[in-house]
């Protein structure tokens, strides 16, 4: 399976996951100096590899290969792409919990250990821009320095990774702790963890799965 496809597998677990409705959020991906991007208002149920757009890295003119025009939210994708040596995929989505947050404007802080995942003790909030903007791309960029992610003030949120498969889970664990942190607030606020327990959990998390060589004689 191709890198359209994949990106086709990734809009509909989205939406199957309760991430995403209708046409709303994107998906992208590196190719190479290019980047492959969902199309815009093309619902989840009737996309195909063909109509997923093709853009270059280095073009600010908003030029696409394709018969689809490109998401509204290139910029965002393709300044991510460009300026993250260390990410491939980037997942927008307006998941509930979320969005919810984003509008509120509450960054969501260390309330449970995997936001360890996210690079810091923290997810930040990004300022408000209209959608598709260069502002917004650029309120973005900062929000996400040291990060995996961030919320889009009243708009949804954004996560890149190394891969795909990596964005989409950062995208459930964002939604989660979304979830948890809006549900603590409910019933007087989350004892929050310390910096030092979240470095130590992310200190954890790069042998995490790896199993010790047996070194018995």
């Amino acid at each position: 399976m191709g890198q359209r496809e994949d990106i086709i597998t990734a809009c509909k677990k989205l939406e199957a996951d309760g991430l995403n409705r209708g046409a709303s959020g994107n998906v992208s991906m590196r190719d190479r100096d290019h980047m492959l991007i969902t199309p815009s208002a093309v619902g989840y149920d009737v996309i195909a590899p063909d109509m997923i757009a093709r853009m270059r890295l280095d073009d600010d003119s908003g030029g696409w290969e394709g018969p689809n025009k490109p998401s509204s939210e290139w910029r965002f994708h393709r300044d991510i792409l460009r300026g993250r040596s260390d990410i491939n995929a980037v997942v927008h989505t307006h998941a509930p919990y979320a969005t919810i947050l984003a509008i509120a404007r509450k960054p969501i802080p260390a309330v449970h250990y995997m936001i360890a995942a996210f690079g810091g003790p923290d997810i930040r909030v990004c300022d408000y821009a209209r959608y598709g903007t260069a502002e917004l791309s650029e309120h973005i960029l900062v929000a996400m320095e040291g990060r995996n992610g961030c919320l889009m003030a009243n708009h949804g949120m954004v996560v890149g990774a190394s891969d795909l498969t990596r964005a989409l889970w950062l995208a459930g664990e964002l939604e989660a702790l979304a979830h948890q942190y809006v549900h603590t607030l409910a019933i007087g606020g989350p004892v929050l963890l310390s910096d030092a327990e979240i470095e130590e959990t992310a200190k954890g998390f790069e042998s995490y799965g790896v199993q010790a060589k047996d070194t018995a004689q």
